[in-house]
């Protein structure tokens, strides 16, 4: 962190959220209740479904938006443009390679640098690798303002910890790691986000310690999940029950409770690619992360094998069988499609020329066609499938139990189940 005496808190600060999706929405809505925010995306639709009171992303209820007395929405840069703090929360995703996409971050930099002024802050809230926002972003910053960084502007990290679809834990609720590219610069946004965030705040000493710390939550929750992935294909070959062995081992108090599962999203099964590609650039070989990487991506795979397998055991003819898919979006109780691996079984079974069928309540039909060229079923018949797949645990699969489900497979039919949604003597096959 470097020492500087040029920083001067703005007095009266007015916030500009460049990026209104499932991490900047709800922040500018806390911090709306309480000071000046125009929330930025160069979604027009998105702005007009805001303006509206709508929020397709099911984060932020339209009582909460309305709550939001100081919050406006827009999509015109001039708009934000006599704003002195930018908090920049686009997603950082990975390109076909699994290789870091910086793409849009660097986009929303040059989106920031065209209105910035002398004095102004922005704040980065997207995962990235260490050393991204002061050696990739502000750089951008730097030319596109022709401003120059610690003298004219400053910059911050705060790296963002929303969990979608959880109603518990929400964004003033976790606590936030801050961190400044000055003492002052840092001492100013610790301030800013402790008005919103009750949950406390941890100042961390530079911006690529806080960096490493996001990405390193989600590369160990990856690690984990791999390595229970990779006991519940041993136990399935030993005939022993996965989930009977992980109650069994929880009555130890320090034992981690990771379940087996397909891991996607845009978080766990994108930031470790970010962790890897900078530890290459410096020429380590990170084989621990890669390794849970190579087994989580292959889930997929081996749900499909699975399945294939246990039809031809019942005898149900695998070729042009009929197979529902329940949940294609990434995690339970969530619309998010990004990244979703449900997407790996759906291919790998279409492989085996299966007719794989879509049924998913939380997801966005036009999306998902857009996306993943699926037409997702609005309502499956019962009868009518050779097999179900329980590929993600929507509160409203679990209010149809086992009989409920059962009740879509034809005579003969079988169930497999992911998510443990069912007990253990309900499905024929869960990981």
């Amino acid at each position: 962190m470097t020492t500087s005496n040029t920083f001067h808190p703005p007095k009266d600060v007015k916030i500009a959220m460049v990026g209104l999706g499932y991490v900047g929405l709800p922040l500018a809505v806390a911090f709306g209740r309480v000071q000046s925010v125009v929330g930025f995306d160069i979604n027009a639709k998105r702005i007009a479904e805001l303006k509206n009171g709508i929020d397709h992303t099911r984060e932020v209820e339209p009582n909460e938006l309305v709550e939001a007395t100081q919050l406006c929405f827009t999509d015109r840069l001039e708009d934000i443009a006599d704003c002195n703090v930018f908090i920049v929360t686009v997603p950082t995703p990975i390109d076909r390679y699994k290789r870091p996409d910086l793409s849009p971050l660097i986009a929303a930099s040059k989106t920031v640098g065209k209105v910035l002024k002398e004095g102004d802050v922005v704040i980065y809230e997207s995962t990235v690798y260490p050393g991204a926002t002061e050696d990739d972003c502000v750089p951008v910053l730097e030319e596109t303002s022709g401003l120059t960084f610690n003298q004219d502007f400053f910059a911050g990290y705060s790296p963002e910890r929303i969990n979608p679809g959880d109603k518990e834990h929400r964004v003033a609720d976790i606590m936030k790691v801050t961190a400044g590219s000055t003492p002052e610069a840092a001492k100013f946004i610790d301030g800013l986000y402790r008005r919103v965030i009750t949950a406390g705040t941890h100042l961390a000493p530079a911006i690529r310690v806080a960096e490493a710390a996001k990405v390193i939550e989600n590369t160990q929750r990856d690690v984990n999940i791999a390595l229970v992935n990779e006991l519940a294909m041993l136990f399935n070959k030993m005939g022993v029950d996965t989930q009977a062995v992980l109650e069994a081992a929880a009555t130890k108090w320090n034992f981690l409770p990771f379940k087996p599962g397909l891991v996607g999203g845009h978080c766990i099964g994108v930031d470790p690619y970010y962790l890897t590609q900078k530890a290459e650039e410096v020429g380590y070989h990170p084989e621990m992360i890669l390794a849970g990487r190579r087994t989580n991506d292959g889930m997929g795979e081996y749900v499909a094998a699975k399945v294939v397998q246990l039809m031809t055991r019942k005898r149900v003819q695998v070729v042009d069988s009929k197979v529902l898919i329940l949940g294609l979006t990434f995690k339970e109780n969530c619309p998010d499609l990004r990244n979703t691996r449900v997407i790996d079984v759906i291919r790998e079974l279409r492989d085996y020329n299966v007719d794989v069928h879509v049924h998913d309540p939380w997801a966005d039909p036009s999306e998902a066609c857009d996306e993943y060229d699926i037409s997702l079923v609005d309502q499956p018949a019962q009868g009518d499938y050779d097999a179900v797949v329980i590929a993600v645990a929507h509160d409203q699969f679990v209010r149809m139990g086992a009989e409920g489900i059962r009740a879509l497979t034809r005579n003969g039919g079988l169930v497999y189940d992911i998510k443990h949604v069912l007990g253990r003597e309900e499905s024929d096959g869960r990981l």
